[in-house]
């Protein structure tokens, strides 16, 4: 199902997200928590990398034309409303996640205990479920994957 050249630690961050993204969509906590739990086995800055790759290139193709504040509103009020069954995320952590992967805000390090790695991890899925609008995420999110693989490679001059 992933490449073949990929490292254990890619194919357990991707099997890992792709079952979290399930069980978010269907509101299976205890699964939804299982994935997590598999997730903080990983540097949190990598699952990170991966999730905010996701969510940007679904920001880019689901507002092609552009991102109005309106519209960020709007999907972090959606965000929200479908993490109601979530204990591990927060509007906090919604809210850091969608201006993080925007490049819009740096995350204030007195928010540490609000933003949590298992939060913020749990709050970056929860956006890639709503922007994914049930599609398959694996496609976006092996493009995450090699394009951090990509930047590892590149040579400083």
């Amino acid at each position: 199902m992933w490449p073949a050249h990929w490292p254990r630690i890619a194919v357990d961050t991707a099997e890992a997200t792709v079952a979290a993204v399930d069980a978010a969509r269907t509101a299976d906590a205890a699964a939804f928590g299982d994935a997590l739990d598999v997730l903080a086995d990983v540097p949190h800055e990598q699952v990170v990398a991966v999730h905010s790759g996701i969510v940007r290139e679904l920001l880019e193709t689901r507002y092609a034309d552009g991102l109005a504040t309106d519209d960020v509103r709007a999907l972090l009020e959606a965000c929200v409303r479908a993490a109601h069954w979530s204990v591990d995320a927060s509007p906090h952590a919604l809210a850091a996640v969608l201006t993080g992967a925007l490049g819009v805000a740096e995350p204030d390090p007195s928010d540490a205990a609000v933003l949590a790695p298992r939060a913020v991890t749990a709050a970056a899925v929860l956006v890639v479920v709503e922007l994914s609008g049930g599609r398959d995420v694996r496609e976006p999110l092996v493009r995450a994957l090699g394009e951090i693989a990509r930047a590892e490679t590149v040579e400083m001059p």
